[in-house]
């Protein structure tokens, strides 16, 4: 207990919160920053068990089912989510003595109400507290799909997906990269100040900084209590960017002086980027569908001091006449599902619906028609996702290909060697967890005829 506020207490706010629709990112920056006194210690506590718990949700709830008579889905939302919580300290948190997970636990019960379920809680938690190892998981060789739905913490649909798309042994690659921890990438701006003063000033304020892979402005950092409090990132040195997103500047490879448009640009990483590789010369036009979002991009806009970056309020689903044909590239990093993100926001994979999958296909295909009338003649398309599902990737490729009068380009000339690939010389590349070293996400670059 930190100045009246329970850590334990803010992790059950941030479950319920993000239970109710927030994503997780969010709601566990703004609890942190409501609480800013808060030692270093207690939130990175926070922010583990909250982001833990729902990475292994499935998991726990499996674990909790095999000892509760009463079973997690009819369980009152905050009992739910205190047990939830309580099993991942006892399973993945060897600081915590497990008297103190059950201690804590019957008390926050009891603070939020629940007097008469304080022997509930307690029975539940010290049963699997004694009685953890003799859990009874799915075996691979009678249950394949039970097993890596429980193992990795997967709704079984989406294991599914992935078993037809990739086969067995990438699809335990890609579920076994979502649950490993991996540091924060930033993009170095080479072109103001290099990368070696960038990675000293990071290191003298105490930052672990390693090399990321495949780029080498690229780097990941860990170590720190929080962003902003960075100099290399007040100074708008640094943008947190992953290196799949990174990608999709090199393979566009503006020239100084182009015009670019960015249909869907929020928070700006990619603008930037672009603007980054113009050296200050040309114009990227950032946009996105409402203030809220290019308020995001301006703030980076100030911070960076992007002089040739200019963000403005367009919904990318509205074709825009004043663009037809303009621009020598348009940027069109399509609103998707995001399973390619999953290990970043874990909640993804909970929210997942048939009918969702169907209208972001429908959504993906509107921007695209939209974007490809702002391509001037030779003009270049570029199309991204940060997804791994097929009917939003190579799908939408081929539908765009054969409607428009667009062809695809190689994207070795751009690309790092080692993800040079019979697709990346076609035009395309698919990056997935656990076979690549970033995130899931998909480039292709489509020149106009």
């Amino acid at each position: 207990m930190i100045n009246g506020i329970n850590s334990r207490e803010m992790i059950l706010e941030i479950l319920l919160e993000i239970e109710e629709g927030e994503h997780s990112h969010v709601a566990i920056r703004n609890a942190l920053s409501k609480y800013q006194f808060l030692p270093k210690q207690d939130r990175a506590f926070i922010t583990r068990v909250c982001e833990g718990t729902l990475e292994y949700r499935i998991q726990i709830d499996y674990i909790i089912n095999s000892f509760s008579k009463v079973t997690v889905d009819k369980m009152k939302p905050a009992i739910r989510e205190i047990l939830r919580s309580a099993v991942y300290q006892l399973k993945y948190m060897d600081s915590v003595p497990d008297s103190a997970v059950c201690n804590e636990a019957v008390k926050l019960a009891q603070r939020k109400g629940f007097y008469n379920l304080k022997p509930f809680v307690n029975g539940v938690l010290r049963t699997i507290a004694r009685e953890m190892d003799k859990v009874s998981f799915p075996k691979k060789e009678e249950d394949l799909l039970k097993y890596l739905s429980v193992k990795y913490s997967m709704p079984e649909n989406l294991v599914t997906r992935w078993l037809d798309a990739y086969g067995e042994e990438i699809t335990e690659k890609i579920l076994a990269d979502f649950l490993t921890e991996r540091p924060l990438t930033i993009r170095c701006r080479t072109y103001l100040n290099s990368k070696e003063e960038i990675v000293k000033s990071l290191e003298n304020q105490g930052v672990e900084v390693t090399p990321a892979p495949y780029l080498p402005y690229a780097y990941g950092i860990s170590g720190f209590n929080h962003i902003l409090a960075l100099d290399a990132f007040i100074k708008g040195q640094i943008v947190v960017q992953d290196v799949s997103s990174m990608l999709v500047a090199e393979v566009a490879n503006p020239k100084k002086g182009d015009y670019v448009i960015d249909v869907c640009a929020a928070p700006g990483g990619k603008s930037l980027h672009m603007g980054d590789k113009m050296e200050g010369y040309g114009t990227v036009d950032a946009r996105d569908v409402s203030q809220y979002k290019v308020n995001l991009i301006e703030e980076n806009i100030q911070r960076t001091n992007s002089i040739n970056v200019q963000a403005k309020v367009q919904d990318a689903t509205v074709f825009d006449q004043e663009s037809e044909l303009l621009a020598d590239i348009v940027i069109a990093d399509v609103p998707c599902s995001g399973y390619g993100v999953i290990g970043k926001k874990p909640e993804i994979k909970y929210r997942v619906t048939p009918q969702k999958q169907e209208e972001i296909v429908i959504l993906q295909r509107t921007i695209l028609d939209r974007a490809a009338n702002y391509v001037k003649p030779r003009g270049e398309l570029i199309f991204s996702t940060c997804t791994i599902a097929k009917e939003e990737n190579e799908e939408n490729m081929m539908w765009f290909l054969q409607n428009y009068p667009f062809k695809l380009e190689s994207l070795d000339p751009y690309l790092p060697e080692e993800l040079h690939s019979e697709t990346t010389a076609l035009g395309y590349l698919q990056l997935l967890p656990g076979v690549h070293k970033t995130d899931g996400f998909f480039i292709a670059k489509f020149r106009r005829k």
